[in-house]
């Protein structure tokens, strides 16, 4: 199972992750608020994930299976931030005040405005070929991963 551990990231991430955080909550505390929902992700996770869109299951709960909506990676297990000690990605989601997952776009890019003030950070929203709001990565995170 994938973790939400702050203290799984690397040390950038885990600073900007908790300043963007903090700085959320003073600014639109009438807002849904951001979790992680990902930091560590395994290789089989991973490779579930890359499979979606051909695994014959309904992944998005439409009644619908395999179909082009179920991509959310391009990544194989391996070609991940996630999957690296320290882990070198996150993922977030949003929580409103019921408790439910909220997961409108403009959260996101408001959110990505707070981490990316923090140097070194990628948002998968800025992403050429599959948009990936909710993912925040080390900018060059291959280099910096210990094989």
């Amino acid at each position: 199972m994938a973790s939400r551990r702050i203290d799984d990231l690397d040390p950038v991430l885990a600073y900007a992750f908790g300043k963007a955080e903090a700085e959320w909550r003073i600014k639109f505390p009438e807002l849904s608020q951001p979790f992680l929902t990902c930091t560590y992700r395994s290789k089989e996770e991973q490779t579930a994930l890359y499979n979606q869109p051909f695994d014959k299951k309904d992944n998005d709960g439409d009644g619908k299976v395999d179909e082009a909506d179920e991509k959310v990676t391009n990544a194989k297990a391996g070609q991940s931030a996630h999957n690296y000690q320290p882990r070198l990605a996150f993922d977030v989601a949003f929580k409103k005040k019921n408790g439910q997952a909220d997961w409108n776009t403009e959260l996101f890019t408001l959110f990505s405005k707070l981490v990316l003030q923090t140097a070194g950070i990628t948002w998968g929203g800025h992403f050429k070929s599959l948009k990936d709001a909710p993912h925040f990565e080390r900018t060059g995170w291959e280099k910096l991963v210990k094989k």
